[in-house]
């Protein structure tokens, strides 16, 4: 051990040790130095990859401008409204998905809080994207895995909602990320979130109706305005996104599902109550009252919608709106209705595009049918209590297509009609719209009968002079005696 210590403090003194140890830490150093720059070139080659592999799937995408955008995203549907001539509201015209449009100012700070921390967290701070999440999406993605925690900013579901399609491929995601990156470079985070809040799907309300946008999920569900929502009814419309038909309270036919199924929608609204905990949305005595909420109790019960007490009204203006539309649009591409009448097929395209508008344009039409005369119309109508027997007509089995023999009541069928404008002020379609839906006063073929006389019998007779005014009225009257008495 002395002579150990005596020859290594001989070769310190000497040099000889400094000189194998350069030798060694040069040699070293050279090593991790040349793992260093391959470790570099090989980063970028990655990179290289990366953006060349990026670029070949999104090389068909365009690039889109900020107007572009701006249609895009706010295109959303928008349920149509049905008015009286005297402004008052008859209904919604029917649609598979209602909507109702709301400015982000008008929504309740709760739900904003629950959407932004159970959607996307980091909303205020990203640019469209979070790498780290969206990384971990692919691997998940790539290696099957079971667990999926999702990569999708709110920025990013817009895109998927109002740009692309729902397709779960690289292709799809890469071009997210390019529109989504886009967005966020040309507007504002309000201006994003609240084409969010508006086009998002939220499952049924209460009648069982598709529902979109916060202002329907609040009126459908909890019967209240979006901007009168209490905690727990934030948290529980916010977790609805996921999965909006399984979360949802409803039935698809309309009204409560069974308590057991409520269960999975009550677990996601507990889950968003602990994330707006976390980020100190709401604070600790908010939380628990929100959790001890009768949530199930305070649901909106299924209510029969405006125009169901006027189906007569409600057909025949939405009937007439929809033929004003194909026009429109029609003559909008160039086209004349002689063109589409004469090419069934350019009809049938219409027509689509007018119902589609019409169900999903957020619409207002107004009708000049007066709804306080056309009510008194109707109790005329339904007092009446001299009506002819029933009669039985063949109609056609929508089973079986064969010609089967149905008892309708005779029916009755009535128009007023003011002389200077032309306009339709009220009308009585029928005597039962659930018995024959057929409107009788503007559908319903018939012969002229006796209101042909004046200008058929009588004006031709008076102006050539074969009878005189008198003899003419004396004839009307006695023909119309007869008719009355017979």
């Amino acid at each position: 051990m002395k002579w150990n210590k005596e020859r290594l403090r001989q070769r310190w003194n000497d040099g000889t040790i400094f000189k194998y140890t350069r030798i060694t830490y040069d040699v070293a150093w050279n090593i991790l130095l040349f793992f260093i720059v391959i470790g570099i070139i090989g980063l970028f080659f990655a990179g290289g990859v990366g953006a060349g592999y990026f670029a070949s799937l999104v090389k068909d995408e365009p690039v889109r401008s900020q107007e572009e955008l701006n249609e895009s995203i706010y295109n959303y549907e928008e349920t149509s409204e049905l008015y009286f001539a005297d402004e008052e509201y008859l209904g919604d015209v029917q649609s598979d998905l209602y909507r109702e449009e709301v400015e982000l100012k008008n929504v309740n700070d709760h739900l904003v809080n629950a959407v932004v921390a159970t959607e996307d967290e980091n909303f205020n701070e990203h640019n469209g994207i979070v790498p780290k999440a969206l990384l971990r999406a692919v691997v998940q993605q790539v290696t099957n895995s079971s667990t999926k925690t999702g990569g999708s900013t709110l920025t990013q579901q817009l895109v998927k909602n109002q740009i692309l399609t729902n397709e779960v491929s690289f292709e799809r995601k890469a071009k997210e990320v390019l529109n989504a990156m886009r967005i966020e470079h040309f507007f504002e985070k309000d201006e994003i979130l609240e084409a969010y809040m508006n086009i998002v799907p939220f499952g049924r309300n209460a009648n069982g109706q598709n529902i979109a946008g916060v202002q329907s999920a609040a009126k459908g569900i909890f019967d209240k305005d979006v901007s009168e929502l209490n905690v727990a009814q934030s948290a529980f419309i916010a977790g609805l996104p996921q999965n909006p038909y399984a979360y949802t309270p409803f039935q698809n036919s309309g009204g409560k599902k069974s308590e057991e199924n409520l269960q999975a929608g009550l677990a996601r609204m507990e889950e968003v109550l602990e994330r707006m905990h976390e980020k100190g949305y709401i604070s600790e005595e908010e939380y628990e009252e929100a959790r001890n909420y009768d949530l199930t109790g305070n649901l909106a019960s299924p209510q029969p919608p405006p125009s169901s007490d006027y189906p007569w009204v409600t057909r025949e203006v939405q009937d007439r709106a929809q033929d004003v539309l194909l026009e429109q649009l029609a003559k909008d591409d160039g086209h004349t209705m002689e063109d589409l009448e004469n090419d069934e097929k350019l009809m049938e395209e219409y027509e689509t595009l007018a119902s589609r508008r019409l169900a999903t344009g957020g619409l207002k039409v107004h009708a000049t049918i007066d709804k306080e005369v056309y009510d008194v119309m109707q109790e005329v109508k339904d007092d009446y209590d001299n009506y002819d027997t029933w009669r039985t007509v063949m109609v056609e089995d929508p089973e079986t297509g064969n010609k089967v023999e149905k008892e309708i009541p005779v029916e009755v069928g009535s128009i007023l009609q003011e002389n200077a404008s032309g306009a339709i002020i009220g009308f009585i379609g029928g005597r039962d719209f659930e018995v024959q839906q057929l409107n009788h006063a503007t559908q319903a073929r018939r012969s002229n009968g006796s209101t042909m006389k004046p200008l058929l019998v009588y004006g031709p007779a008076w102006s050539s002079e074969l009878l005189s005014p008198a003899q003419c009225l004396r004839m009307f009257l006695t023909n119309t005696l007869q008719q009355v008495t017979s």
